[in-house]
């Protein structure tokens, strides 16, 4: 409702009013013309009667006023009031925001509605170039712009480093991979050479003399075939280990004993060793005539762990014999009493075999 309106609806209230106020006026004059003073209790009833009239008359009027879509004055004049009270309201806060160079509500609200539309419409170009594996207008200026700064200050570290007589990173790159690479070259030809100094070594261990002696004085006696292999054991003082055939274990260690040059008298050590695909006696033997030192080693099958027993020549071999029956389950042929030592014979199974599972008695 513009303000013509509202002017055209309060004049029509007011003349409605003026009316209204005539005829009650004329009313009452009417009535004091034909009606005597009362005293009394007739006066108070009549003054009652004449209030009520008003206020029915009045009720009658707003009603009427209601069902018009017309308002009365008061009201009129409460909503002129707010309008008026709410224009003042608006415009002390935009001239406070414009004096205090911040937003009003209504500004703040389109530049937040503009900003989402902005978001929204950046948001769509970019799903729609990632869809198209394109970039959009916004990442490629910052690549050419990123792009552009790399190369600028490429372009100025290479110049400066060019009049103060120093390397550019691209040309530090270059001579750092070309010292990592002579760095590598260097470990690895030392790797080889420490290679070749252990091979060297190996060759050159103080026990390969009396090696090579054992060998020759077997082969010339027994012959080549008698050995499958013969070398130096690092992991134990340099030892000289031969090993044997199965089938020339008892010839070999017998021949270790009697001869002449080599005459080892003493077995120090013997034990078995279970390497889950066969397994092997291990021998160590010293002859205190010539003070040195030999092992004798032999493979067997695991599943028929059967070998010559070195008692008869050496007696000493009887209990480590028995304890290698007694724990791997290795049959020694020829031994004069193999029994369990430590387990006892109703003990099942042997504990130091790689698949041994314990044996539950009372189960």
């Amino acid at each position: 409702m513009d303000e013509k309106d509202l002017q055209q609806l309060k004049k029509e209230a007011a003349e409605r009013a003026k009316q209204l106020a005539k005829e009650r006026l004329a009313a009452k004059q009417a009535a004091e013309q034909t009606e005597p003073p009362l005293e009394g209790e007739e006066d108070l009833a009549l003054a009652k009667k004449k209030a009520a009239a008003a206020a029915k008359a009045a009720a009658l009027a707003k009603k009427k006023a209601a069902e018009s879509g017309e308002l009365s004055e008061e009201e009129l004049a409460k909503k002129k009031a707010a309008a008026a009270a709410k224009a003042k309201a608006a415009a002390l806060a935009k001239q406070k925001a414009a004096e205090s160079g911040e937003l009003s509500e209504e500004e703040l609200a389109k530049k937040k509605a503009a900003a989402a539309a902005k978001a929204k419409a950046a948001a769509l170009a970019k799903q729609k170039a990632a869809e198209s594996g394109e970039l959009s207008e916004e990442e490629l200026a910052k690549k050419k712009a990123a792009a552009a700064a790399k190369a600028k200050a490429a372009a100025l570290a290479k110049q400066k480093a060019a009049e103060s007589g120093e390397i550019s990173e691209e040309e530090l790159a270059k001579k750092k991979a070309a010292a990592a690479a002579k760095a590598k070259a260097a470990a690895a030809a030392k790797a080889k050479s420490a290679d070749v100094a252990e091979e060297k070594e190996e060759t050159s261990s103080p026990n390969q003399p009396y090696l090579d002696k054992y060998v020759k004085v077997i082969e010339e006696h027994l012959g080549k075939d008698v050995l499958e292999n013969a070398y130096i054991n690092r992991l134990s003082k340099d030892v000289p280990t031969l090993v044997v055939k199965k089938d020339t274990y008892f010839k070999v260690a017998e021949f270790l004993k009697y001869n002449e040059q080599l005459s080892f008298d003493y077995l120090s050590e013997l034990h078995g060793t279970d390497f889950q695909t066969h397994m092997e006696v291990y021998v160590h033997l010293y002859s205190y005539k010539n003070r040195q030192s030999v092992a004798l080693k032999v493979k067997i099958d695991r599943d028929q762990p059967v070998i010559d027993s070195l008692v008869p020549l050496w007696p000493g071999a009887n209990w480590p014999e028995c304890e290698a029956y007694d724990l791997l389950g290795i049959r020694f042929e020829g031994h004069p009493q193999l029994i369990r030592i430590f387990l006892g014979e109703n003990w099942v199974g042997y504990p130091l075999r790689k698949d041994y599972e314990p044996y539950d008695m009372e189960g």
